[in-house]
């Protein structure tokens, strides 16, 4: 048989396109780990704030917030979002608040919503109400039902080992689950997106994996974690997230790897949780669980949508970066646009800054 979209990565980016493409034609999804959203996606903070990051993020964000909202029953919750800072980083505090659009609190209000924060070395904070939580596995179970419904094939434990066109312009991919014939070949393959790229005889974007550790800690001091928001520290040198009656703690690195099943590092871990324990007064006395996932941006920042100039059945959807459930919905609209042909909902500039073109 031959499908008409070829989508090569089970993380948010793919499953999300499978759902739109569904409607389209025969979808057939190919996700090398035994379930779906093994790597980023499933190792996300699972954060909606729709002002962070660059103008095309943004547009992403808040053109995805009307779905994350209302479809399904939508899968946003209340959490807010607070920076904290020293007494002599005052300045980096206020560029970092008016960036985020957070509005300075006095510091017993601030320690009223959080109180462990540590009122000798955490004496600035900002808050905002905008950010909310994601139900991540609820997302992409939404999606996978609708691609699913429509006839789509989502099919894991199938590693694509070869790629490549046909005298008859088709696609044929090789897995480890057997071969796949398709108009249009679909790149969600997240750290691995350059390798797929390449296995067709796509230049690569120079796309590039980098590792983000995460630990989970138990409730500081026993408090009630459940309506602090989500901390970070001036200069994202560290955050904080409420996780099931726990604390998810990240020394929010970014350290280029190559693409493989990312694990914390002990050492980078250890650092992050001390400057966590700079500005809060309870000690991390032990860790329940730590992880790490991989985070991978293109050389601009800002993710990659669109068809391969030299060649247009080859789509690329990478380079998300650690928005991509924020941006998903969005993203997977305009893939559906593009693709078929049809006038997108974004900005035409938007839609330029997010092109593959660029980089010719």
């Amino acid at each position: 048989m031959t499908h008409d979209f070829l989508i090569i990565g089970g993380g948010i980016a793919g499953i999300s396109a499978a759902a739109r493409l569904s409607h389209m034609g025969k979808v057939w999804l190919a996700e090398a780990e035994a379930h779906l959203a093994h790597h980023a996606s499933g190792r996300s903070a699972a954060l909606f704030e729709p002002r962070y990051g660059k103008p095309a993020l943004v547009a992403l964000s808040y053109g995805s917030e009307d779905h994350l909202v209302h479809a399904n029953g939508g899968v946003l919750s209340p959490r807010g979002m607070m920076i904290v800072a020293g007494p002599d980083e005052r300045a980096a505090f206020e560029a970092e608040a008016a960036y985020m659009t957070l509005s300075e609190i006095p510091f017993e209000e601030a320690r009223a919503w959080v109180p462990i924060l540590n009122p000798v070395t955490a004496t600035l904070a900002a808050r905002g109400f905008e950010a909310r939580d994601i139900d991540t596995d609820l997302l992409i179970q939404n999606f996978a039902r609708e691609a699913r419904s429509n006839g789509a094939v989502i099919q894991t434990g199938a590693a694509v080992t070869s790629l490549a066109r046909g005298a008859d312009g088709l696609w044929t991919a090789t897995t480890s689950q057997g071969k796949v014939h398709a108009r249009i070949v679909v790149n969600a393959a997240g750290a691995w997106a350059d390798r797929v790229a390449a296995m067709a005889g796509i230049a690569p974007l120079g796309l590039v994996p980098n590792r983000r550790s995460m630990a989970r800690i138990p409730a500081p001091g026993g408090h009630d974690v459940s309506r602090w928001p989500m901390i970070f520290g001036v200069g994202e040198t560290w955050y904080a997230k409420p996780d099931a009656g726990a604390l998810i703690v990240s020394p929010a690195e970014e350290h280029p790897m190559e693409p493989h099943d990312a694990w914390a590092d002990d050492m980078v871990l250890a650092e992050g949780l001390a400057r966590y324990e700079e500005r809060v007064t309870e000690p991390v006395t032990r860790l329940i669980s730590s992880w790490a996932g991989l985070r991978t941006f293109a050389p601009d920042r800002v993710p990659v949508i669109g068809f391969a100039r030299s060649d247009p059945g080859f789509f690329w959807l990478a380079g998300q970066g650690g928005y991509g459930f924020q941006t998903a919905a969005a993203a997977s609209a305009l893939v559906a646009d593009l693709i078929g042909g049809r006038t997108p909902a974004l900005e035409a500039d938007i839609v330029a800054a997010l092109s593959p073109a660029r980089f010719d």
